[in-house]
C-alpha cells in the first residue's frame, strides 16, 4: 500500500494550505454551476403517471404531498427482481433525516418499476421510511431515462429528476444519471440541484429566496423534531 509522504507539522501546514486555495476555487466553481442549473429552462409534465404507494394510488402531483418541489431517486429494481440494487440501497441508507428538506418546500421520493407488493418486504427489511412508489405499468421510468435499452436489452440505471410544480401544473426542471449522482445524500446536495436551490439570499438568480414568503433557507433550519410540517 503507498501511504502518504510523512512531513513536519509545518510541511504539512503549507501543503494543506496551497490545497485550501483549491478547494476554495472548487466551491466557486460549484457555486457558477449550480447557479446555471437553476437558470435551465423547464418543460411542463402532461402526461398522466399512476404509481402505488403506501396508500394506495397516487399520481405525480401527489408525490409532491403539497410541497413546491419534488426529488426523485429513481431506485434500481426490476419487476422480475427479488430484492432492490445494492449500490441504490447505499445510496438511500446515506439519505438524512426529510425533514430539512421538507422545511425548504421540496419533497423526496423513491420510485422503482418493481411493483409495491416486492418494494414494500424490501423496504422493511431495510428499514426506510422514506416515501417509495411502484411505476409498474407506466412509461415513468422510461420518458424519464431511468428504463433506457442497451445492447437489445432493457436495463435499470441510477438517477435523480427534479420537479417543480406551480398549483396543479408539473414541470421537470433536471435530471442526472449514474456518476451524476456522486456526492449526493445530504439536504443541500439535493436542493442544488432544485430550480429553488437553498432557497438563501446569496443564490442566483436572486428572488427565489423569499418565493414563498418564507425567510432564507438557514434561517428555517431547526431541530428535524421542531418542524411544523
Amino acid at each position: 500500500m503507498s501511504l502518504p509522504e510523512v512531513v513536519s507539522r509545518e510541511q504539512w501546514r503549507k501543503a494543506r494550505e496551497e490545497l485550501l486555495l483549491k478547494e476554495k476555487a472548487a466551491t466557486r466553481a460549484r457555486d457558477a454551476l449550480n447557479a446555471e442549473r437553476r437558470g435551465l429552462p423547464m418543460v411542463e409534465v402532461d402526461k398522466e403517471y399512476v404509481f402505488e404507494g403506501g396508500d394506495g394510488k397516487a399520481t405525480l402531483l401527489d408525490l409532491f404531498e403539497g410541497r413546491h418541489q419534488l426529488v426523485v431517486y429513481h431506485f434500481m429494481f426490476a419487476p422480475d427482481w427479488d430484492a432492490g440494487c445494492r449500490s441504490c440501497s447505499g445510496f438511500l441508507d446515506q439519505v438524512g433525516h426529510l425533514a430539512h428538506l421538507h422545511a425548504r418546500g421540496t419533497s423526496f421520493a423513491a420510485v422503482s418499476r418493481a411493483p409495491y407488493t416486492r418494494i414494500l418486504p424490501f423496504k422493511a427489511r431495510m428499514g426506510w421510511t422514506l416515501p417509495w412508489y411502484s411505476s409498474a405499468g407506466s412509461d415513468f421510468n422510461a420518458d424519464f431515462e431511468a428504463t433506457v435499452v442497451r445492447d437489445g436489452e432493457q436495463t435499470e440505471r441510477p438517477g435523480i429528476s427534479c420537479f417543480l410544480r406551480d398549483l396543479d401544473r408539473v414541470f421537470h426542471t433536471y435530471s442526472a444519471y449514474e456518476r451524476g449522482l456522486d456526492g449526493l445524500g445530504s439536504t443541500t446536495s439535493f436542493l442544488d440541484l432544485t430550480a429553488l436551490g437553498r432557497q438563501e439570499d446569496w443564490e442566483e438568480p436572486t428572488g427565489r429566496a423569499s418565493a414563498f414568503g418564507a425567510p432564507a433557507g438557514s434561517e428555517r433550519v431547526r431541530y428535524h423534531d421542531e418542524y411544523e410540517d
